[in-house]
């Protein structure tokens, strides 16, 4: 079984490549490193990092250097971000991977990009109101598609095995922007509909499919006033797949396509510079229908599907993967992602029965989340797992 940490590219300039690599190999004793490559804003504490406890992620930020030629005349270009300086960490780390017989994998999320959506609004998603979530990017919007592709082209020039393909997929109404309020009661089926796109895109593509999709938008746009208006209404259990005679739940489906579509791009785009492209389902089966997610299409148009097996119980991380089976995902064709922190696990054996739970089963890759918001104990806890 393959194995295999994942990181910040800042955690590799704090604390030095001998200190960082030899972590991972002699701790945690994996045989790879999934190191962030663009990555979301957010603050976070390290609780081993000898430069910061606290470190503020900038928003949509690259963690390596791109090729200026590439994206020359672009108005999506990745950005590289100011912690990394002159320097170029993957660059780093690609050398270092080599030299110590590790895999690098780059783990990049792709469409929640809060730079690029606040720069270019217009690719970003619509709601039926027109109103932009600029936290994110559209995966029908053609720029965004040459975005995405042009990434991975970028990140071949690394010798990278595989693409860990965060936020490959739309995204529902919350999704943890800073100071994300909502003071009265919305109720589940409002937040759906508000989490839907219908920029111009969208809304073409839901046509080619059969969909009216400007009878949805005047349907969603009235149920949406309909409820924000009046408590009662907001309360109301109304399945969507029963507004606007059905055609809210096949607009909705017709975003799926759009989503695999692009995972077949970007996942042909990787294989032409010889890596792999793993579709992260950080949600699991039941939970991504609203974000486009198709579990056995997508099975058939990337490599792999990874998901988070986080969980208390090895029976709990079994279930996990029983569910993706039952959705077209075989075993065989997934990574999942273990935490071997304290919130997930009481020692080494959890751990370890964990991971005999993914090789019993047949999964060829196990992740442990994440380097550097990890004690150094939970460093030695996945070596201790590993080795028994």
């Amino acid at each position: 079984m393959e194995s295999s940490v994942l990181a910040f590219a800042t955690d590799l300039i704090d604390e030095g490549a001998d200190t960082f690599f030899g972590n991972l190999t002699d701790r945690a004793a994996v045989g790879g490193v999934t190191l962030a490559s663009v990555y979301h804003e957010a603050r976070d504490v390290f609780p081993h990092n000898p430069e910061r406890v606290i470190r503020y992620l900038e928003p949509g930020a690259a963690y390596f250097r791109p090729d200026p030629a590439r994206w020359a005349g672009r108005r999506l270009a990745p950005a590289p971000s100011t912690a990394i300086g002159e320097r170029d960490p993957f660059a780093e780390a690609a050398e270092q991977a080599h030299r110590r017989g590790l895999k690098l994998h780059a783990w990049t999320v792709f469409c929640h990009n809060d730079r690029l959506g606040f720069l270019h609004p217009d690719c970003a998603p619509a709601n039926a109101f027109g109103d932009r979530h600029l936290t994110e990017l559209c995966p029908a919007n053609p720029e965004v598609r040459e975005y995405a592709v042009t990434l991975v082209a970028e990140l071949a020039r690394y010798g990278v095995d595989a693409i860990r393909a965060e936020s490959l997929h739309f995204h529902g109404l919350r999704h943890g922007y800073h100071h994300e309020r909502y003071f009265e009661e919305l109720g589940p089926l409002a937040e759906a509909l508000l989490g839907i796109c219908f920029c111009d895109h969208c809304r073409a593509n839901a046509v080619r499919a059969g969909v009216p999709a400007e009878e949805v938008r005047a349907a969603v746009r009235g149920e949406l006033r309909r409820r924000l208006a009046d408590e009662s209404a907001a309360a109301e259990q109304t399945p969507l797949d029963e507004l606007g005679g059905g055609t809210v739940a096949a607009y909705v489906d017709a975003s799926a396509s759009t989503v695999t579509s692009l995972a077949a791009e970007v996942a042909e785009a990787a294989a032409g510079h010889g890596m792999r492209l793993t579709f992260m389902d950080g949600g699991g089966p039941g939970t991504g229908w609203l974000s486009g997610i198709d579990l056995p299409a997508l099975a058939g148009a990337a490599h792999q599907i990874e998901t988070l097996g986080y969980a208390k119980t090895p029976q709990a991380v079994r279930e996990k993967v029983a569910a993706f089976a039952l959705h077209g995902v075989r075993p065989e064709d997934m990574a999942v992602i273990l935490r071997p922190m304290a919130s997930d696990c009481d020692g080494p054996a959890n751990l370890a029965a964990k991971i005999e739970v993914l090789r019993s089963l047949g999964v060829p890759e196990v992740e442990f989340y994440n380097y550097g918001l990890m004690r150094l104990s939970s460093m030695d806890r996945i070596g201790a797992a590993l080795a028994g």
